[in-house]
């Protein structure tokens, strides 16, 4: 697997050595800010998001690009950033290839657009309760054959939407309280981060944290969800997967949908050692703390030291990607079995079995395959 990065091309797609292929991005759309995956078939189709706004299509193979829409998503006010986190435009694409969703990562304000007609579905609000902690907790999936949107609607509130109409799918009772008001019987005292769909999209990972403050990763059923509005808050499959002080917003990937891998060894961020803790969310150990709060841990099969950075997985392997580049492990040994140096994916094409980055005015990609 280990391999130099090549230098970029002078034009168009190329097949490059030991398996990485650059596509150089469409100079007149201007400066590409984010990627994402397009549609679940073998074609390396993406989305791009632009510097202002602009949203296309490319097809990485051949060079062919369209533009389809473009986002309003306002800016969000300057302000101090907490831990050298920035605010940033994130770009989402539905599986079905027909909606993406553009949102501001540690703001509160995002949209869903039809990439059929343009038009915004739905405008997202976040909430204004320490937004700047965690990136806008945003994902798609499918429900009974409808594409659907899962966002925060409050610091503590997830809810599901229609993408196609913005139409409410998760109504329920107050989530939080103010001062005087009677707290609601099923307050959730966590502040939701990154959504991590696994494979399927039957499940779903949350890369949160609680006060005071701890990172706190969390999973529960969708299809259960469909059916339990409060599934999110308290639901019979929702798990507590690991806690961690000052620890979060870091490395998550489905190995499978029933199989979560978390970055990190440690309980605090002052002593965490770079690796991987491997979770099974089908079984469960309870335990009730000092205040009588009822925690449903997830038995941890196994852990390992050496990976960093960003995770993905191809159902068999570990990938991490960090400063050193990309590097292939053995989840059930923990031994690393590769290494790309100078290559950093950031995004995943399950579809197209690709990694990729931005990298030097163009999309560089290698094969999982």
């Amino acid at each position: 697997m280990s391999s130099a990065l090549p230098q970029s091309p002078r034009g168009g797609p190329v097949a490059e050595p030991a398996g990485l292929r650059e596509t150089v991005l469409p100079r007149e759309l201007g400066t590409v800010v984010d990627i994402a995956p397009f549609g679940l078939g073998p074609a390396s189709t993406w989305l791009l998001l632009v510097d202002d706004g602009a949203i296309a299509r490319l097809d990485a193979d051949t060079g062919e690009w369209s533009r389809l829409a473009s986002t309003t998503v306002p800016a969000e006010p300057e302000q101090e950033p907490w831990m050298g986190r920035v605010p940033k435009r994130r770009l989402h694409a539905s599986i079905d290839g027909n909606f993406a969703a553009v949102v501001n990562d540690y703001g509160h304000h995002g949209q869903i657009l039809d990439l059929r007609s343009g038009a915004v579905t739905a405008t997202l609000d976040g909430g204004d309760y320490h937004p700047e902690t965690v990136p806008f907790s945003f994902a798609f999936t499918q429900i009974h054959g409808r594409i659907v949107a899962i966002h925060r609607t409050r610091w503590n509130r997830l809810d599901l939407l229609d993408a196609a109409t913005g139409a409410s799918l998760s109504e329920r009772g107050p989530t939080s309280y103010r001062d005087g008001e009677e707290r609601p019987e099923r307050y959730l005292d966590y502040f939701h981060g990154v959504l991590y769909l696994s494979p399927s999209g039957t499940q779903i990972a949350d890369d949160g944290w609680v006060w005071h403050p701890a990172g706190m990763v969390t999973t529960w059923s969708v299809p259960e969800w469909s059916e339990n509005a409060w599934e999110s808050e308290a639901g019979a499959t929702r798990r507590d997967i690991c806690a961690r002080e000052y620890y979060w917003d870091h490395a998550i990937t489905w190995l499978n949908d029933t199989t979560l891998i978390v970055g990190g060894l440690g309980d605090d961020d002052d002593g965490m050692i770079d690796g991987a803790r491997i979770f099974d969310i089908t079984s469960c150990e309870k335990a009730d703390d000092d205040v009588g709060a009822r925690w449903r841990w997830a038995r941890e099969i196994t852990s390992f030291a050496g990976p960093a950075g960003r995770f993905f997985s191809d159902g068999t392997s570990l990938f991490s990607s960090d400063d050193a580049g990309l590097s292939r492990w053995d989840p059930a040994s923990g031994e690393r079995t590769g290494h790309r140096p100078g290559f950093h994916p950031t995004h995943h094409h399950r579809g197209a079995g690709e990694l990729a980055q931005l990298a030097f005015g163009g999309l560089v990609r290698w094969s999982l395959l």
